[in-house]
């Protein structure tokens, strides 16, 4: 049985989304812009993100919202990207966006690929 509380979707974290909001800003996006997040294949562990931004929903993208921001991703990479949390960080050890991926079973190194 699951809980009725159990998360679902795909998330994004307060500081990712003042980053997002700020870069959509700098670049003249208007407000129907998103972020676009998939996985494909590529990275010493298999798989690897990708993040654009875009103003259209094709056909068959699943399509959530979290914090007021809409989150677009295509049907197959839901399948890896379920319950995930885009964040950002600007510490020292690295400056950028990263996923929080419970799915993910194995990273490489440098975080930027992953396996399942």
């Amino acid at each position: 049985m699951v809980e009725a509380s159990m998360m679902t979707g795909i998330f994004i974290s307060d500081k990712a989304k003042e980053r997002v909001s700020k870069l959509l800003s700098e670049e003249n996006k208007g407000t129907d812009y998103f972020v676009r997040v998939s996985v494909v294949s590529g990275g010493c562990s298999g798989l690897t993100y990708k993040m654009d931004f875009d103003n259209e929903v094709k056909q068959g993208d699943q399509v959530f919202e979290d914090k007021g921001m809409k989150l677009v991703t295509d049907r197959k990479s839901i399948l890896y990207l379920f319950n995930t949390t885009l964040d950002f960080s600007d510490g020292l050890n690295g400056k950028g966006f990263h996923f929080i991926n419970p799915n993910a079973n194995r990273t490489c190194a440098c975080g930027e690929s992953f396996s399942v």
